[in-house]
């Protein structure tokens, strides 16, 4: 009992190392204490109960180690994430503690591997409770010279990189051969030189772009929702006066406008008119991007969506939004397309309102499926908000769209100076990566700042920090592999995870019958 609790105890730190701003290393030797505690039980029914509870806390610990800090925003948030992190890591490993008495081990190790990212594409492509925090291919965020190949791979690349590595390893410990020793060694060094090779090669475009980012620092609980609108604006055209007058984007938060907009004609708010006449007093040439609420009205004819709240005469659909101004079509509105369950969206909201009358607040905010760019000149950009630069695959939609640059609109204030602000900004590095796209971030606090399309942080503006920040981006027109074809790897995984099962199960048939020794 005593050593499995410190073997749970050693891979739950292993595991958290790379979400708490250390080093993701750790991870590749993260789950070798939980494979020496499958070793050590047998095939019964008793011993796979005790396994799954071993399991469990491990997976249940790490959770709470690494996301606690959503509890500040929904105490609800942190219980729900771990609940569903730690089933979906529990449905790989103990497919591999199986399996692992009753067929060859290099069957478990197959379905162990294709089960886990299989289960992360799952989580992450999910349109309920999908928290794809603790993808193990992120726990490289503040690694990224080690990971430079995600431009072909994604995170799930890493993913398969980090269960590899503790196989092999665990094997090598176990044997102590020379062969395994060289195996888990090339495993674990061979993606490293690759992505040393690649970052030291890399060949800028040789176009850029100016861009300022703002960082208001108004506190989401004491100003954000209690000052007066004129208030907050004056804070912000403040900042905008700050950015040189030839940035080519100056970008704001997510929801930094403090008035709600009608989607369907956001210049006709008078907030919008203001910041048109205030960008033409100090001549400045830039596009402005600023996050903020908006909504659209079903006229009568048109078929609501089914995240429409209902009023006395019409439907309307409330947006987390990025509107860009002075585009070449004067604004262009992105909705966003990923919703945080529990605080933007209901799970199953078109069921939810089919059989449940909660007053509007099923479905809450309406969303999106496409990434819409903003083009101005010769230059096209996006604008992917908070929670988007969580998800590659949503990220590259705006590069497919032909986002030469990006900004990324975040409010991280809401969990206060905890380890979840600075995650998010450093999963734009692996979005970076991934696209091979410069990253210019605006935060209402947290931390703004400029990213390379290596992953490289030119500049940045810390938590309670006021300010505004100017660089010169990389523009680029190319796309990457990922861009091209997405999580291919959890697309893979899970065809390899059916697969193995079906050959598990004939396996099995056969040995039942006397087939095979």
């Amino acid at each position: 009992m005593k050593q499995k609790l410190i073997c749970v105890a050693i891979s739950v730190v292993l595991l958290s190392l790379g979400w708490l701003g250390i080093s993701g290393f750790t991870t590749l030797v993260g789950l070798i204490p939980l494979l020496y505690i499958s070793a050590s039980y047998g095939s019964s029914a008793r011993d796979w109960w005790r396994m799954a509870g071993w399991a469990a806390l491990t997976f249940a610990l790490w959770n709470i180690a690494t996301v606690w800090w959503v509890w500040i925003a929904t105490p609800i948030g942190p219980i729900a994430a771990t609940a569903f992190s730690t089933f979906w890591n529990l449905v790989a490993f103990m497919t591999f503690h199986y399996v692992s008495k009753r067929a060859p081990k290099v069957i478990a190790y197959i379905l162990m591997v294709a089960v886990w990212i299989a289960t992360e594409y799952l989580y992450t492509y999910a349109e309920v409770l999908s928290f794809p925090w603790l993808t193990l291919g992120n726990a490289f965020s503040g690694d990224v010279w080690a990971v430079q190949w995600y431009e072909y791979t994604g995170v799930m690349g890493g993913s398969l990189w980090v269960l590899l590595s503790n196989i092999a390893i665990y094997e090598a410990l176990q044997s102590k051969r020379k062969g395994s020793v060289v195996c888990a060694m090339a495993v674990v060094a061979v993606p490293i030189v690759l992505s040393l090779a690649l970052y030291m090669t890399y060949k800028p475009s040789g176009e850029s772009v100016k861009v300022s980012v703002v960082q208001p620092n108004v506190d989401c609980y004491e100003e954000k929702f209690v000052d007066s609108a004129q208030k907050q604006m004056d804070n912000l055209l403040s900042l905008i006066s700050e950015a040189p007058t030839d940035s080519e984007i100056v970008a704001l938060p997510e929801t930094a406008i403090p008035v709600q907009l009608d989607a369907d004609n956001p210049n006709a708010s008078p907030v919008i008119v203001m910041l048109h006449r205030h960008l033409d007093e100090i001549k400045s040439q830039s596009i402005l991007v600023t996050g903020a609420s908006t909504y659209k009205i079903y006229r009568e004819g048109e078929k609501p969506s089914v995240t429409a709240r209902r009023s006395v005469e019409f439907y309307y659909d409330n947006f987390n939004s990025a509107i860009a101004l002075r585009t070449r079509d004067e604004s262009v509105i992105h909705h966003k397309m990923r919703l945080v369950i529990g605080v933007e969206a209901m799970p199953f909201p078109g069921l939810i309102k089919k059989f449940f009358n909660l007053g509007g607040i099923a479905g809450q905010l309406g969303r999106n499926d496409k990434a819409t760019v903003f083009t101005s000149g010769d230059l096209t950009a996006g604008a992917a908000i908070c929670y988007e630069g969580l998800y590659g695959e949503w990220f590259a939609r705006f590069v497919r769209e032909g986002a030469q640059v990006m900004t990324v609109l975040s409010n991280d204030g809401w969990w206060g100076n905890t380890p979840g602000h600075k995650r998010l900004f450093d999963f734009c590095r692996l979005r970076a990566i991934e696209s091979r796209r410069a990253i210019g971030r605006s935060a209402n606090t947290g931390i703004s700042g400029f990213i390379t399309p290596r992953g490289d942080v030119v500049q940045s503006l810390g938590w309670d920090k006021r300010g505004v920040l100017t660089s010169e981006l990389e523009k680029r027109h190319d796309t990457t592999m990922y861009v091209r074809y997405g999580d291919w790897v959890g697309r893979l995984s899970l065809l390899v995870a059916v697969l193995g099962l079906l050959y598990y199960s004939a396996y099995r048939v056969r040995r039942k019958n006397h087939l095979v020794e």
